[in-house]
Formats: structure tokens, sequence, C-alpha cells
């Protein structure tokens, strides 16, 4: 148990810091399951919008934040119940396609 514990930490850690090094993108480490729900309105792009792209361009699934409510609005909610390899994977695609859209 202590072990997995362990490793989603790491994960945790990794999409955290990956997400934060985004442009547009600021992320606070979650507290309780394993999702991100980083800020994206830097980006310039809406939540929704913002997801439709990383997913048709990028290969990288996410739920907009809207989803959970108004609130949720600039946001996207991202699972980081993968391998860090994957976590790693999509965090690239995720730079490449915003470093590409960026305002």
């Amino acid at each position: 148990m202590d072990r997995m514990l362990e490793e989603f930490r790491a994960r945790r850690d990794l999409i955290v810091a990956g997400l934060n090094d985004l442009p547009g993108v600021e992320c606070i480490s979650p507290q309780g399951a394993f999702y991100a729900f980083p800020k994206v309105s830097g980006t310039g792009l809406p939540a929704g919008e913002l997801a439709d792209l990383l997913l048709e361009e990028a290969g990288v699934a996410c739920l907009s934040g809207t989803a959970f409510g108004r609130h949720g609005e600039g946001h996207l909610r991202l699972s980081y119940a993968n391998s860090r390899e994957n976590i790693s994977r999509a965090l690239d695609r995720m730079h490449d396609l915003l470093s590409r859209t960026a305002q």
C-alpha cells in the first residue's frame, strides 16, 4: 500500500510540475483523488475548446472544468492514474500544442 501511495505522489508531482511549465497554465497540487484541475484561462481559449483541441490535435483526453459546474470555466480536469511515462508524453504533447496556439 505504501509503495502505491508513493507512486501516486510521484505521478501527482510530475503532472503538477509539468502543467505549471505550460504557457498560460497554473496548477496547485491536488489533495484528494488522482485528478489535477489546472487553471487554463491564461491560454486565451475557453476550457471546452481547449479540451477538444487537446484531444483532436494532441491525443490528450481531459474534461472541461465546466462539466463540474459553472465555476469550472477556465479549468481542465486531468487524471494522473496512468504511468509516469504516459503522463510525461501527454505533457510534452500539451506543451507542443500550447506553444503553437499561445497568444
